[in-house]
């Protein structure tokens, strides 16, 4: 009788321990992974809709001008002559 009661509680506070590492997995290397390539994706799909938005502009000052301010959003320094975006110098 006590060894079917032994094997019964190991059974539990195994698998109780085993739940606890899986959620510990998941909370620590699974999820954060999943949701950076949320993200990623995400910022994907905006920065497609953004330029094809671009792209869809008729007027050459409007295209420059939200190219502009979509460079200093992304905390970058437009560069009026070439008309680019580029990375700002570090200070």
């Amino acid at each position: 009788m006590i060894d079917k009661l032994s094997l019964i509680g190991g059974a539990l506070i195994g698998g109780f321990v085993v739940f606890l590492g899986f959620g510990v997995v998941n909370d620590l290397w699974l999820l954060p992974r999943a949701e950076e390539q949320g993200r990623a994706l995400e910022r994907a799909e905006l920065d497609a809709a953004t330029t094809k938005a671009i792209g869809e502009l008729t007027n050459e000052a409007d295209k420059a001008r939200v190219a502009r301010r979509l460079c200093r959003e992304l905390g970058r320094v437009y560069l009026n002559a070439s008309g680019g975006c580029v990375e700002r110098a570090a200070e």
